[in-house]
């Protein structure tokens, strides 16, 4: 799948992007507690996509790094469509910005 072809709603998300920018961290009160959850931006030659990085996610990846995401999901939020890699996701670096 393609960025482009991401809309709100979609589960079962597959795609391949590279990390163009990661936001602060921040903590945030979840239905599961509290998180620490950080705004990256993931994209491709198709356009580009916020991803929502939780916990241990945030520190797994780097800007420049080229990533797989497997079983995401899409959420609107504030007008905008969004990706997340839930607990039922994966991310795997396909390859690292030196």
């Amino acid at each position: 799948m393609k960025i482009n072809q991401i809309k709100s709603g979609m589960s079962g998300i597959n795609v391949t992007g590279k990390i163009t920018e990661i936001g602060e961290k921040r903590l945030v009160s979840t239905r599961f507690g509290d998180a620490f959850v950080a705004k990256a931006v993931l994209e491709d030659e198709t356009g580009k996509i916020p991803l929502n990085l939780w916990r241990d996610q945030i520190n797994m990846v780097k800007i420049g790094d080229v990533i797989k995401i497997e079983n995401g999901f899409s959420k609107e939020f504030r007008g905008q469509t969004e990706l997340n890699v839930g607990s039922k996701g994966k991310i795997t670096i396909i390859s690292e910005d030196k």
